[in-house]
């Protein structure tokens, strides 16, 4: 690895960083940075989606076609029976998920940040739920449809061109259909650079967690952050990991593989095609809050558009049962 820089900051990695960490360095270096996170800023040019365009709302980002046997990850752990070849295998995949967790971009960050107090303005405020699956005296916080809402609004508010997201997929070879609904933000960076997406999951630890798991995989779940906020490639390859690692789990515990714990199925959440809501006018969601608390009466048809134009009129509404 060689220098990260943001603006005045430098940052030196020994090369032999991955291979010099030992097991109980790397748990230390866990339990070190839960607490106070040091991030390691990126150049936002270091990783961008190039496929991506700010001007059409449909993101068609290729999904891995991989093979659900993964045929090269039987041959390199071929050997893992042994329990010592089995321990390395949980600590490189322990390092791996930990580089591409705290490794963040400036534009990640702010976002990040922005995203937090959003969360913490959306609990002060208390804000009732609002949407067509309103249950009475139920918080924003509790319903997933006016969470997500309020925290795009507040984020448009700060600046920050953030939509609501729906991917949905038809069932094909060994993926059954299915949908997820997230945030993004698109940053535009320059006219020379390709416009940034950042991914906004609101509850992704529980996305990847299991009841029946080992403690090797509970341990690196753990190391997942509750919400997520980051760029389509180290999103892709933290699903990369968590998939195997899973894959992994669930063959030693002689446990069957669902589809949906599968990569191609949580690649397909948040990378496959979707469509960008921007607005967040309750409306959207099944629900209007602009509708007026007084309730017209009720009339036939057949009177409505007399009793409007023409009030003098002596005619009686016939109320609908």
């Amino acid at each position: 690895m060689g220098t990260t820089s943001i603006s005045r900051v430098a940052r030196y990695l020994p090369v032999g960083f991955r291979r010099e960490l030992s097991r109980k360095k790397l748990q230390q270096f866990a339990d070190n940075n839960l607490i106070d996170v040091e991030f390691e800023f990126l150049d936002d040019s270091d990783v961008n989606l190039g496929d991506s365009s700010s001007s059409s709302d449909d993101f068609p980002l290729d999904i891995e076609d991989e093979d659900d046997d993964d045929e090269s990850s039987q041959k390199v752990h071929a050997g893992t029976s042994n329990i010592e070849e089995n321990r390395n295998f949980w600590d490189n995949q322990l390092q791996l998920l930990q580089t591409n967790v705290y490794k963040i971009s400036a534009v990640e960050f702010s976002i990040r940040n922005a995203t937090q107090e959003a969360i913490e303005e959306i609990d002060r405020s208390e804000i009732e739920c609002s949407c067509s699956r309103q249950i009475m005296g139920s918080s924003a916080r509790e319903c997933r449809n006016c969470f997500m809402r309020q925290v795009s609004r507040c984020l448009q508010n700060a600046g920050f061109n953030s939509s609501i997201c729906n991917t949905k997929w038809t069932s094909s070879h060994n993926l059954p259909s299915g949908e997820h609904t997230f945030l993004d933000v698109i940053h535009s960076t320059s006219k020379e650079k390709s416009d940034v997406r950042v991914i906004i999951e609101l509850n992704f630890r529980s996305q990847f967690e299991m009841g029946k798991a080992s403690e090797d995989y509970n341990n690196l779940v753990r190391k997942l952050p509750e919400m997520y906020v980051g760029k389509v490639e180290r999103l892709r390859n933290i699903i990369k990991i968590m998939c195997m690692v899973a894959k992994r789990c669930l063959k030693e515990n002689k446990m069957h593989i669902g589809p949906w714990r599968k990569q191609k199925y949580m690649q397909a959440k948040w990378l496959g095609p979707c469509k960008r809501n921007t607005s967040t006018n309750s409306l959207s969601m099944g629900y209007s809050q602009t509708i007026s608390s007084k309730q017209k009466v009720k009339a036939s048809m057949l009177t409505v558009d007399l009793l409007d134009k023409i009030p003098n009129i002596h005619c009686t509404a016939v109320e609908v049962v």
